[in-house]
């Protein structure tokens, strides 16, 4: 097979990447280094130190990933700001499909939507019409700038649903490292949604995935990321629970040593506290960077990652 020595050598260099680990404090919000810039760039040429074929594992990963037979739509326009775009991957001759929209890591300094082509392709060849977006970056855009752009870049996919084949009423928000804090943050902090004239009855489910929802940024270089002076209480997405939230699913990368186990944990709790339906599921043989990699169609053998995530759309979805 053509692709059979890349996909080794991807293989091999996502598997075999170090990462710093973290010992969460057992008497407050758990800490993370998750939010490091090497983490950050999630599935760039970032922290893996490595190159294929003289292109990064993620520009590897988006060429095993072909688009052909889909309907792509690049640089749809949710805001004024220069990354206020987002990337539609879409099913040819659907209608009323789930629509998902996919929020990129990096600890919210970094990383961008033509890094995970691969996401798009692999969600929109499951059936579903899939948004993945930039958003305004730290340090120059603080919480809550990157969270405000989540909700209007839904506002845009869900106004435009049905022109990609999709359903305004059946979407999903999904998303890796820090874009899975934004995606727990904007739909279950109320003020996100209702500001963005986005009705919660049309979120249909979250996926997060190995994200931070629950740690003292303060003790990390991500504080960058948040106002100066904020405190956990007031940012973090296990204090915002709203008790209409949709059901929940959190993935854990058992092999993360980025971001602590405890964050879905935490998240979980504060969950089931407000009544919210979630599933917390850790994830083998995966950490921080191979669990989102699993995604791409070409690695589903690195963990279940795709599986876990269109099992919960299609058990969640309008039917």
């Amino acid at each position: 097979m053509a692709y059979a020595p890349a996909t080794n050598a991807l293989r091999a260099s996502l598997t075999a990447m170090p990462l710093r680990a973290s010992v969460p404090s057992p008497t407050r919000a758990p800490r993370t280094p998750a939010l490091t810039r090497a983490a950050g760039l999630g599935l760039a040429s970032v922290a893996l130190g490595v190159t294929l074929a003289a292109c990064s594992p993620q520009a590897a990963l988006n060429t095993l990933t072909p688009t052909r037979g889909l309907n792509v739509t690049q640089n749809v326009r949710y805001g004024p700001d220069p990354r206020n775009v987002l990337d539609v991957y879409a099913p040819q001759d659907v209608t009323g499909a789930p629509v998902v929209l996919f929020i990129h890591g990096g600890s919210w300094q970094g990383g961008d939507k033509e890094g995970h082509k691969f996401v798009g392709e692999s969600l929109a060849r499951a059936g579903y019409v899939t948004g993945v977006m930039n958003y305004r970056l730290a340090p120059q855009n603080r919480y809550p700038s990157y969270v405000q752009d989540a909700a209007a870049a839904l506002k845009v996919l869900r106004e435009r649903a049905r022109s990609y084949g999709g359903s305004p009423d059946n979407l999903f928000v999904t998303g890796h490292s820090a874009g899975g804090f934004n995606a727990v943050e904007v739909v279950d902090n109320a003020r996100w949604l209702r500001e963005a004239g986005v009705p919660i009855s049309a979120v249909r489910g979250v996926i997060g995935v190995a994200g931070p929802y629950s740690y003292d940024f303060r003790d990390f270089p991500s504080a960058v990321a948040f106002p100066a002076g904020a405190t956990p209480d007031e940012v973090m997405p296990d204090r915002h629970v709203r008790p209409d939230a949709p059901p929940h699913l959190l993935l854990v990368a058992a092999n993360d040593t980025t971001v602590a186990p405890a964050n879905a944990a935490n998240m979980e709790a504060a969950l089931q506290r407000a009544g919210v339906p979630v599933k917390r599921t850790v994830l083998p043989g995966v950490n921080h960077i191979t669990v989102m990699a699993a995604v791409a169609r070409p690695l589903t053998f690195l963990g279940s990652t795709r599986q876990q995530m269109t099992y919960f759309i299609e058990a969640h979805r309008l039917k």
